[in-house]
């Protein structure tokens, strides 16, 4: 509580500093500010991640570390946006220092916000004086209207951004012309559940993220930012794609068991393959993101998972886990405290991940002793 309690006070001498930055905001802010206000909401008194209670004046979930005012702020990050874009520094500027109370002080996301609001600030004080945006469509005559429409029309990079529609027009391209339309398009559309489990995860969490980007021959992913969150809840973004993974091949097997087609016996087993490959513990993988939540003694466990599952199940494809786990375990990289969640939740997604691929038939090319 009184930790919480420090952060609201000190986010409030925060924005009135700010304030006193710069003192040429005029009565054009009032309108903001009462835009502002009313879409702030009280929070409700348990997480909506975790369901732990929350107390009044708490401004991050004490058990998972959710924003408690997660979509009033996504809410408030896209009208301060949109101001920016309409060339209004200073009504942005106060939306920013409003949404700056609602976030924990310490935080990465408070000291973005705050340095974010002395560059509007700057750049309100250096602004040109304002022209007009279409002086150029005069000189279309009668065409002007529309020319001025078409330059605004930015529903369909706002809703799906041009690098994530040519990425994925690239991708099919590629996996059709190598695989054939069935596998090619399947194993494409694998590749984005598996994406846009990550996507999900993250925005649920009141965190920004872009579409997925794909990447022929090498994979996807997607870029969001890490503002000031816990190793644990990295982790659970990172895994969340492999989970979805895991659903997406375990529905492919009960079609290949419903109608005896093989294709959905090898989309499965490929997912699950990638999925698990996805989980070694090294470098920008899921698996090295997620076993940066887990202590030494947890590292162990997942190596000794790892080996069980590749004696148990076969796929050679676990031998490489377990060596990215036991490299992990020689690094000097650990968090600051053990997570028994996390570990259960990396051994579970590779169990049931192997279990999938247990079950199906498949070449040795996918992995098999």
């Amino acid at each position: 509580m009184e930790v919480h309690s420090r952060d609201i006070a000190a986010n409030s001498r925060a924005v009135q500093d700010l304030h006193a930055v710069d003192g040429t905001a005029d009565d054009r802010l009032t309108t903001t500010l009462n835009t502002v206000s009313s879409i702030i909401l009280p929070p409700s008194r348990y997480c909506s991640g975790c369901s732990a209670e929350l107390l009044p004046e708490d401004l991050e979930c004490p058990r998972c570390h959710a924003l408690v005012h997660a979509e009033a702020l996504e809410r408030m990050t896209s009208q301060a946006k949109e101001l920016e874009n309409r060339s209004k520094p200073l009504e942005a500027r106060e939306v920013w220092l409003e949404a700056l109370k609602l976030l924990p002080a310490e935080s990465t996301q408070a000291e973005w916000v705050r340095d974010h609001a002395q560059h509007l600030a700057w750049a309100a004080r250096s602004a040109a004086p304002p022209e007009s945006k279409h002086k150029w469509a005069s000189k279309l005559g009668p065409l002007a209207p529309l020319a001025i429409a078409l330059s605004k029309a930015k529903v369909l990079l706002a809703v799906f951004k041009l690098n994530f529609l040519l990425s994925l027009a690239a991708f099919i391209g590629v996996y059709w012309s190598l695989y054939g339309p069935k596998f090619g398009l399947g194993f494409v559309a694998l590749i984005f559940l598996h994406e846009m489990g990550h996507f999900i995860d993250i925005k649920r969490r009141g965190l920004p993220a872009e579409m997925p980007v794909f990447l022929p021959g090498l994979g996807a992913y997607v870029r969001w930012q890490a503002l000031g969150v816990s190793q644990e809840t990295r982790a659970a973004v990172s895994l969340a794609g492999p989970l979805t993974g895991f659903l997406a091949a375990a529905a492919c097997t009960l079609l290949w068991w419903y109608t005896g087609n093989g294709i959905w016996a090898a989309l499965a087993r490929a997912s699950a393959w990638l999925n698990v490959l996805n989980l070694i513990p090294v470098w920008v993988l899921d698996g090295g993101q997620a076993a940066g939540a887990l202590d030494k003694q947890e590292r162990v466990w997942l190596l000794t998972s790892c080996l069980a599952l590749w004696l148990l199940l076969s796929p050679n494809v676990f031998f490489l886990v377990a060596l990215g786990a036991g490299f992990r375990i020689c690094t000097k990289e650990l968090p600051p405290h053990p997570s028994r969640a996390t570990t259960a939740y990396f051994i579970g997604v590779l169990a049931a991940l192997g279990l999938v691929m247990w079950l199906l038939p498949g070449p040795t090319t996918f992995g098999s002793r």
